[in-house]
């Protein structure tokens, strides 16, 4: 008995367990169940909570991707803008080119048309003539056969004795009338050409009537005070030696106030010279070493200067080709003048006269542009060679491989040479064009530097003369002697030598003042 009771009681404690067992866990498992769901939900707000920053990242870049976008399209708008204003630009320049050469063309058509007006009527004219020529011969046949029986009845000649006498008249009357035709052809003809070549020149001067300065070379240098002038000279004529021997310019020294003469007949190396002087002046130390190393300096920014030149005047008048060393001469030629009328601006402008020329006569207008601008170049080596100016420019333009036609029109400008060529003539007619443009040229300064040189050339020769200089506008000259070869009394009467040979060879206003100069040093030094 006790056996079933100990497995009931056994049994009952058993089920007590199940039983708390039981509530114990459906306990736990409730609580266990609310843990999850609050997971699950804190979980669920972090998500729409992410969901919603990437939300506001994603319209973030959204905007930012429409900004750039919207940017970029208005940068490509400017730019595209920019191409079309800039191929406007080019299209307008593009018609205004066509419609100049529209312009020339019509021109030239013109041209043609008036040619060929002026040939038709020639021909109207020719067969004219031709006509009354046939109506004159038949006229003249009906005249030849009753003067025929007329001179059978009354002379009693023969028929060919009576057939050469008419023919002889008939003959002269002929050449008569032709003759006269032709004097009043030959009239009409040289009328016209004579006016259409006054269109031409007159078109050719208003395309080039462009204003021009014309350039002296300045021979007078203006000194801060006369203490400058010893100074300039230096102890014992040592620095102004210097400068004479150095630049190959005679610096003259005189009673004009503040101001010292240069006399030289090559411009450039008087330009030298005064660039030196004052440049000596402005830095104060003035002593041989130091005016050997400025004529240096000087020679080559004057020679780059004279380059400078010369190549511009080829851009302006668009002439690329040619060799550099006549790019050089055409620039000394800034410092050559001719009649007071710069010599590099005259070339310019005998160049544009010709191509306006060429081009109005439809000839080769680059061929007459070139040849026009170099047709003065010898006068930039004139002074160092022998001979005109057109045949040293013409050998200058051979020796650089110019083509013929251009050597002959240098050669040919001032008919030392027969021009036979048109490019020929058009050069020699644009520099006469040039020449006698109202203002281009002033006489009286070249004759006032011949009469220096003349005045001067005199004087030198002379024996025992060491320099002479022309002074006071050449109304005074001062002669230098070289006093161990002539007293003074030998002055005085070289001083009235000179005088009559003035007198015999120059033409002059006014008069002349003769100053002969005997200077003798004696130096000693005591110790």
């Amino acid at each position: 008995m006790s056996n079933p009771l100990v497995l009931l009681i056994y049994a009952a404690v058993g089920c007590a367990f199940m039983f708390i067992a039981g509530i114990a866990g459906y306990m736990l498992r409730d609580r266990t169940r609310t843990k999850v769901e609050v997971d699950i939900e804190e979980e669920l707000l972090k998500l729409e909570t992410r969901k919603a920053d990437a939300e506001k990242q994603a319209l973030e870049i959204i905007r930012k991707a429409e900004h750039d976008a919207t940017r970029e399209v208005e940068e490509r708008k400017a730019a595209a803008q920019k191409e079309i204003a800039r191929s406007r630009e080019e299209s307008d320049r593009t018609e205004a080119r066509l419609k100049k050469r529209e312009e020339q063309a019509d021109r030239r058509e013109e041209a043609l048309a008036r040619r060929e007006e002026g040939i038709e009527k020639k021909d109207k004219r020719a067969a004219e003539l031709v006509r009354k020529r046939e109506e004159t011969l038949a006229e003249s046949e009906r005249i030849r056969v009753g003067l025929v029986k007329r001179s059978e009845e009354i002379a009693g000649m023969s028929v060919e004795e009576a057939k050469k006498l008419l023919l002889q008249e008939l003959e002269k009357d002929v050449h008569q009338e032709a003759a006269a035709l032709i004097r009043r052809v030959e009239q009409e003809t040289k009328e016209q050409a004579d006016k259409k070549s006054r269109q031409i020149l007159t078109l050719a001067i208003q395309k080039v009537a462009t204003e021009h300065i014309s350039e002296t070379t300045v021979s007078v240098v203006n000194l801060p005070s006369d203490e400058m002038k010893g100074r300039i000279i230096g102890r014992e004529g040592r620095n102004i030696r210097t400068l004479e021997q150095l630049t190959g310019v005679n610096f003259i020294v005189d009673d004009t106030p503040e101001a010292i003469v240069l006399s030289c007949f090559d411009p450039m190396r008087r330009e030298i010279a005064r660039i030196v002087l004052e440049k000596l002046m402005a830095d104060g130390r003035i002593h041989p070493s130091r005016i050997e190393e400025l004529v240096e300096k000087t020679e080559k920014q004057v020679l780059d200067s004279a380059r400078e030149a010369g190549e511009a005047a080829c851009l302006e008048l668009r002439i690329y080709d040619i060799h550099p060393e006549l790019v050089k001469l055409m620039g000394r030629l800034k410092y050559r003048t001719s009649y007071g009328q710069n010599v590099l601006h005259h070339s310019i402008e005998v160049a544009r006269i010709a191509e306006v020329i060429a081009s109005e006569l439809g000839l080769d207008a680059q061929l007459a542009k070139r040849a026009a601008f170099l047709h003065d170049i010898g006068k930039a080596v004139s002074y160092e060679v022998e001979g005109p100016h057109a045949a040293i420019g013409a050998e200058l333009a051979k020796k650089h491989r110019e083509r013929q036609e251009i050597v002959h029109a240098i050669e040919a400008h001032h008919f030392e040479v027969e021009p036979r060529t048109l490019t020929a003539m058009l050069v020699i007619t644009a520099d006469s064009v040039s020449a006698a443009r109202p203002g281009a040229r002033r006489e009286s300064l070249e004759s006032y530097i011949k009469r220096l040189e003349q005045l001067e050339t005199i004087c030198n020769a002379f024996p025992g003369v060491e320099k002479a200089y022309a002074v006071q506008a050449g109304r005074e000259v001062r002669v230098v002697v070289q006093p161990e070869k002539l007293n003074d009394n030998e002055c005085a009467q070289l001083a009235r030598d000179v005088s009559k040979k003035i007198e015999a060879d120059m033409q002059y206003p006014g008069q002349i003042k003769v100053t002969v100069l005997r200077e003798t040093r004696n130096v000693e030094f005591a110790r």
